[in-house]
């Protein structure tokens, strides 16, 4: 097997970060840390990979990786990374993966781009950021990246990782519509390999128990982040003997689909049915009534995600210690989607 940066650190008996100073020939490494870092390096005939050197210039570029079929969501993405490339003066180079790939196919294709176009670092959205198997033949590939996860408390890797809190912030929401009076509340759940479905999942959950009510596995419909998806599970629970009172969909994108299949069916929505999203998306903005949701910086996010990278690939991440915490909790926007409730029966 090929030895990696991470085989030396284990036998030298340093930090990963330390055996990358040594061989980038940086300053502030003792000699005899140095020393035994060479010698670690010469007992494992370890080759480093010159790729992961590559942002070390004034210009270079650094990649942005995703599989979301979200055009919003891509595009809000692009202005953030945009922004911190720019800023740094590195170029982007913007690579889709195909959502139905497997983890060795997409490492493939990853790796294959590192090397075709002299990436040197990449910026990981979800789900790619969000797969252990990925994450580890990338660590083993030596490739620099820094990663936007799902996540209520701080990953293993927390240096180079923003993590949102979609649980608390689910949890609020389905506070929200309980504070309304609701008691039959569906969730029209996300893609399952995000993990922003399974954390938006636990969010209503415990908001339900913290309120004494069980968790009722007809009102959770499992389906995908689309208009579409959301439309056909409202339609579906609206159909129900004991309909809901209240939706809350995984993202603005079903919650605009479930408000369409109320419209189609009559419902008044917020007078008969409250719909909650996710996200802030143009969906939340543009529909009628505009709908309740959880705003997610995207943009902030991603220029922070890749200014992280940056400064890993640069040596610098282990001096700024402002860059450690890197949560993030959705704010709740309470709109007309969900107000003004009546609890009137459906008819």
């Amino acid at each position: 097997m090929k030895v990696t940066i991470k085989d030396v650190a284990e036998l030298a008996g340093v930090s990963f970060k330390t055996v990358s100073r040594v061989v980038n020939q940086e300053g502030g490494v003792k000699a005899e840390m140095r020393e035994k870092v060479q010698a670690a390096i010469e007992k494992l005939n370890y080759q480093p990979n010159l790729s992961a050197r590559r942002l070390r210039g004034k210009s270079a570029t650094i990649g942005f990786i995703y599989n979301n079929p979200n055009s919003n969501y891509v595009i809000t993405m692009l202005h953030g990374i945009l922004a911190a490339a720019r800023a740094n003066s590195y170029e982007l180079v913007v690579h889709p993966c195909e959502t139905e790939s497997d983890p060795v196919a997409i490492v493939e294709e990853i790796i294959a781009l590192t090397r075709r176009s002299m990436v040197a670092g990449l910026v990981l959205t979800p789900p790619i950021s969000e797969n252990p198997d990925i994450l580890s033949k990338l660590d083993a590939a030596e490739i620099p990246y820094s990663r936007i996860v799902s996540s209520s408390s701080p990953p293993s890797d927390a240096e180079r990782t923003i993590y949102i809190d979609d649980r608390q912030a689910a949890y609020q929401i389905t506070q929200h519509l309980l504070t309304q009076k609701h008691t039959r509340i569906c969730f029209l759940n996300g893609d399952p390999e995000h993990m922003s479905s399974g954390e938006r999942l636990e969010g209503y959950k415990q908001a339900l128990r913290e309120h004494g009510l069980p968790v009722d596995d007809t009102l959770v419909l499992e389906g995908h982040y689309t208009f579409e998806s959301g439309m056909e599970r409202a339609q579906q629970v609206l159909s129900q003997p004991s309909a809901p009172t209240a939706i809350f969909a995984c993202n603005d994108e079903i919650a605009a689909g479930a408000l369409f299949a109320a419209r189609m069916r009559g419902v008044r929505v917020p007078e008969q049915l409250a719909i909650a999203g996710f996200e802030d998306s143009p969906f939340s903005r543009q529909t009628w009534p505009s709908l309740t949701t959880a705003k997610q910086p995207m943009d902030e996010i991603a220029q922070h995600a890749t200014e992280i990278l940056i400064r890993l690939v640069s040596g610098e991440a282990h001096d700024d210690a402002g860059y450690r915490d890197h949560a993030y909790l959705p704010e709740i926007i309470v709109r007309e989607s969900s107000t003004q409730i009546k609890n009137k029966p459906l008819t």
